[in-house]
């Protein structure tokens, strides 16, 4: 464990907060809004530019319905977050005075293997018991609703309370929204070591373009996604982990797509002015973000299958992200050994449709020291022995 023994040389003055978010996505710099409309002097350091990593990398889904066959926990804690969007929106719109593209029109799942038809004929039993909103629909209602997509799809579910949002539009709303309210960002600052005395800590070290600074707060928030890993490494706290690379591709299309539609894990999610996004991959490779032509292959193939329509769509651009994922797939938010250390990452799939509700949490662990919904599945500590 390291100390905190006066200022080594070379560092400037130590630069003081109330609260020193670790990590500028959408996660982080949704906690530093909540902090910040409750008059905390907040710092934001990231080691690139706010969101962007995961959260400008992702296909910008909130679709937690989509995801499951029949509710459990964790479904409630996804869907309370997605009940939450149309506020979380409406209050980054007003005070960043930018539209971030939220769209309500739902999302269609179809299917076109057997296996494909009898998941979804899973999905809807499991669902209508419990007492979710989705329809069932023919092959031709699922045609009638989007034009040109496979004469092989076999069934449809619509999901009309899963949506979606142009999470790039968002986040630059976002971090406008976050500077309106005095956050201060701390670009291209990565932080190299953490300072801790007595179970605390006391401060951190950053590199930025003028060399390092030493950052002190009352509070902490780690929210670095799948570096967060390293950074406790060095104090002797283990955060299982690894990044998990997804790749994208844009498209413009002749006409815009009414909704997002998927098949297995392939999906096309509309964006404004008639483009795609269109994805992905689940690949384990460390750190490496290239795109790759297995990657864009994969997804240009799993799309076909969804719509043939794809062969005529101009491509624009492809991309690829590390999404931080964990063992069992679920975050890790709250308190660990360090009494003043907020954990806020590991959102895998989910950053930003969890967004709104880990951004209220947090915030209120922060101020008060408990949270209005609990978090004790999602603790760090669960994976200690």
């Amino acid at each position: 464990m390291s100390t905190l023994n006066g200022m080594p040389p070379g560092l400037s003055k130590t630069q003081t907060s109330d609260v020193i978010i670790i990590g500028g996505g959408i996660i982080g710099c949704s906690i530093a809004l909540r902090l910040a409309q409750s008059h905390m002097k907040v710092s934001v350091l990231d080691r690139g530019e706010p969101g962007a990593e995961a959260s400008s990398a992702a296909a910008g889904m909130i679709a937690p319905q989509g995801e499951i066959a029949e509710p459990d926990d964790f479904f409630e804690f996804c869907a309370a977050s997605r009940d939450l969007y149309p506020s979380y929106v409406a209050g980054i719109e007003e005070l960043s005075g930018e539209a971030v593209g939220y769209r309500r029109d739902g999302t269609l799942l179809v299917a076109i293997s057997d296996a494909e038809r009898d998941e979804l004929d899973h999905i809807y039993k499991g669902q209508s018991d419990h007492g979710l909103a989705l329809e069932k629909l023919s092959p031709q209602a699922v045609h009638s609703r989007v034009a040109g997509f496979s004469p092989n799809i076999q069934s449809g579910l619509f999901i009309p309370g899963d949506h979606w949002v142009d999470n790039e539009r968002l986040m630059k709303a976002l971090v406008e929204a976050c500077r309106r309210l005095g956050v201060k960002f701390l670009t291209g600052s990565g932080v190299t070591r953490i300072n801790t005395q007595a179970g605390r800590v006391q401060g951190v070290q950053a590199n930025n373009h003028s060399g390092s600074e030493n950052y002190s707060a009352a509070h902490f928030v780690l929210a670095a996604g799948c570096w967060s890993q390293d950074l406790m490494k060095p104090l002797g706290i283990t955060l299982p982990g690894k990044p998990c690379r997804g790749q994208m591709i844009e498209f413009e299309a002749s006409s815009e797509l009414p909704l997002t539609v998927r098949a297995g894990h392939h999906y096309f999610v509309p964006r404004s002015a008639r483009h795609i996004i269109a994805g992905t991959t689940a690949e384990y490779v460390g750190f490496e973000k290239e795109v790759t032509g297995e990657g864009l292959r994969s997804i240009l193939e799993g799309l076909e299958r969804i719509a043939p329509l794809v062969k005529n769509l101009h491509f624009r651009r492809a991309w690829a992200g590390l999404r931080p994922d964990t063992p069992d797939h679920l975050p890790i938010l709250g308190l660990g050994e360090l009494e003043n250390l907020v954990f806020a990452t590991g959102h895998f799939r989910n950053g930003i449709l969890l967004a709104p509700l880990t951004g209220q949490l947090i915030s209120e662990l922060v101020l008060t020291g408990s949270t209005t919904r609990p978090i004790e599945a999602y603790r760090p500590m669960r994976f200690t022995p």
